[in-house]
């Protein structure tokens, strides 16, 4: 039994190993390639380095006692310019005694050699890459980013990663750069990090500075200044941005950290108590490299977008832009959707805010979500104005094919104007797989045995918290419409009870959102709609639009007729003498007939009463 269990498992954990394979494949790959890059400049920097059992030739002195036993590994012969010979097995130096010149000379013939690579700090190299490795794994995972990491993501970042790496690596050998704090300012870490913190959010920025910071501390050989340099130049690089929005105010990130990473040298200085003398070269030269580093991300971003269709930002701001063509035409084919969609978009923006969700993918998700209704507009009751539903004359069936088919074209049209996979995935899971159940209980009356699943929408439920944000806005802003008495109490319970429907229908079980979040976006939705559904004093006069009652809209032949008595007469032919002066002789004529008028009326309603009362 124990030996059937054993091989049920192996069996399980290859088959999950092998699924994990084919589903990753891709990643793995580029995993194994950028380690592979990597791994190839630490050993030319190690091959290149005067390093002895992973220290420096400077560790070493003359007279110095020496803390470990080091015996040569290759022969190496004598040569012109250093006569002293290597015997391979020979010890160099022992532990515990003093360093003679002669030891100190073959020390540094040693480290001198190119035949002499110093392995033992290639494989310290190795392991600390390993430790960055699965450090980077752990943060661009699901669990800690709370969202699905893109493969282009993942590129363009281990790209970014092997450039900074290489250029401190190669960097700290040149005699120009040597210097602890002249290195930072050929390091293009900030650039990188403010490409990566607009294309893929702050959080992303955040976590790739972390890992490019310990990938500098290994590339120039664990100096702690370039290390706590970039380490502090790169995360206020993610976080000025965090809010930006428009292309210009990348200008002024750039001025903002170029002050800060001269604030970041001074203090290091002071810290490690250096001397000042080279701050008329180090100084302006990490300010530039603050400059430049956003003026160049500036000018690489509007590329990268386009190449990587990400939802960076400034392109969400473009789309959000409602004088696009495509906005207007829905304003011109269907403007009750286009309403709609504006109110969804206000629901959905204010509820992320509330939940710490991404507002603006929100907004514009919400702007383009039925766009897939401008074929046919005419066939959703937001866009029929009072003319005969058409679905009067179609079958259940049709009508659902109908009704459905909006989400495909949507998602076809947007795919056509090449939209962010954000907004695409929003357009494409606002339905989920719910039923349409208007149709469906009208199939019903035709044939009991009707499936709900003929009658559902064919999409996903939502897979992220926009998404499901911005279908619970459309859920609560189409039903409410036909809510009679819309009070602060009533909407509560109908968005509950909304709510609760597309929780048990389970429409929520793929977005992560909380009963917390739940909550939280009710309150939202309720605050929003009490304005919207907001009530107003009824005047007396504004009771009933198809009548005219009020008098300044009324002509002065039916003042005359509507008034009753002499003095309202003359007070109405008096404003027309005001009015109409050089024509006395007309008014007066007019003035007589309607007194005259008016006297035969009261005439005939006292004769009335007469005989009424004789009766």
């Amino acid at each position: 039994m124990k030996n059937k269990k054993t091989k049920t498992n192996e069996e399980n954990f290859f088959s999950d190993f092998s699924k994990f394979v084919k589903k990753h494949y891709a990643r793995i790959i580029l995993f194994a390639v950028t380690f592979a890059l990597v791994s190839i400049i630490a050993f030319v920097k190690t091959a290149t380095s005067s390093t002895i059992s992973s220290y420096k030739i400077e560790d070493y002195e003359i007279g110095q006692i020496a803390d470990r036993t080091i015996i040569a590994q290759k022969s190496i012969p004598a040569d012109f310019s250093n006569p002293i010979g290597i015997e391979k097995g020979e010890k160099i130096i022992r532990k515990g005694f003093a360093i003679t010149e002669q030891e100190h000379a073959k020390l540094e013939k040693m480290a001198a050699s190119p035949a002499y690579i110093d392995f033992r700090a290639f494989a310290n190299n190795l392991l600390f890459l390993v430790l960055i490795s699965s450090f980077w794994i752990f943060l661009f995972s699901p669990v800690c980013l709370n969202r699905k990491i893109e493969f282009k993501e993942c590129l363009l970042e281990a790209i970014f990663f092997v450039l900074v790496y290489g250029v401190t690596a190669f960097g700290a050998k040149s005699t120009f750069f040597l210097s602890p704090y002249s290195l930072p300012m050929i390091i293009p870490a900030s650039f990188f990090t403010f490409l990566i913190s607009v294309l893929f959010g702050n959080l992303s920025g955040v976590f790739f500075s972390v890992l490019v910071s310990f990938g500098v501390l290994n590339a120039c050989s664990y100096q702690l200044v370039p290390f706590l340099f970039i380490l502090a130049s790169n995360l206020s690089a993610s976080r000025i941005v965090r809010k930006i929005q428009r292309r210009i105010d990348m200008v002024f990130a750039s001025l903002l950290l170029s002050i800060l990473n001269v604030v970041f040298l001074a203090v290091l200085k002071i810290i490690f108590n250096d001397s000042f003398l080279d701050a008329f070269f180090t100084i302006p030269g990490v300010a530039f490299n603050g400059f430049i580093s956003g003026i160049l991300a500036l000018g690489f971003l509007t590329p990268l977008e386009s190449i990587l269709n990400t939802a960076s930002v400034f392109r969400l701001m473009d789309l959000s832009d409602l004088n696009n063509p495509l906005m207007k035409k829905m304003l011109l084919t269907a403007s009750g959707t286009y309403n709609h969609s504006m109110m969804v978009a206000s629901l959905a923006e204010s509820a992320c805010r509330e939940i710490g969700a991404n507002a603006l993918i929100a907004r514009v998700g919400a702007y383009y979500h039925d766009i897939g209704k401008m074929e046919n507009p005419e066939y959703f009751v937001e866009n029929q104005h009072g003319v005969e539903n058409k679905h009067n004359s179609l079958t259940p069936a049709m009508s659902v094919s109908v009704i459905r088919s909006h989400v495909k074209k949507g998602v076809e049209k947007a795919r056509n104007m090449r939209m962010p996979k954000q907004v695409v995935d929003i357009i494409a899971e606002h339905h989920g797989d719910s039923v349409i159940a208007y149709f469906y209980s009208e199939a019903l009356k035709i044939d009991s045995n009707a499936r709900p699943e003929d009658y559902s929408y064919s999409g996903n439920p939502p897979s992220s918290k926009e998404s499901a944000v911005v279908m619970l806005a459309d859920t609560v802003e189409a039903a409410c419409r036909t809510l009679e008495k819309p009070t602060i109490p009533r909407l509560e319970k109908f968005i509950q009870t909304l709510f609760d429907g597309k929780i048990n229908h389970g429409q929520l079980e793929n977005c992560n959102l909380t009963f917390s979040d739940v909550t939280k976006i009710k309150n939202c939705f309720v605050t929003i709609l009490a304005g919207y559904y907001h009530s107003r004093i009824e005047y007396p006069d504004q009771k009933n639009p198809d009548e005219k009652s009020v008098l300044g809209e009324k002509t002065l032949d039916e003042a005359r007729k509507s008034v009753g008595t002499s003095e309202k007469t003359e007070a109405v032919n008096s404003t027309k003498k005001a009015a109409a002066s050089g024509t006395k002789k007309s008014d007066s004529a007019e003035k007589k007939s309607a007194k005259s008028s008016t006297s035969k009326k009261t005439g005939t309603k006292s004769n009335t009463k007469t005989k009424t009362k004789g009766k």
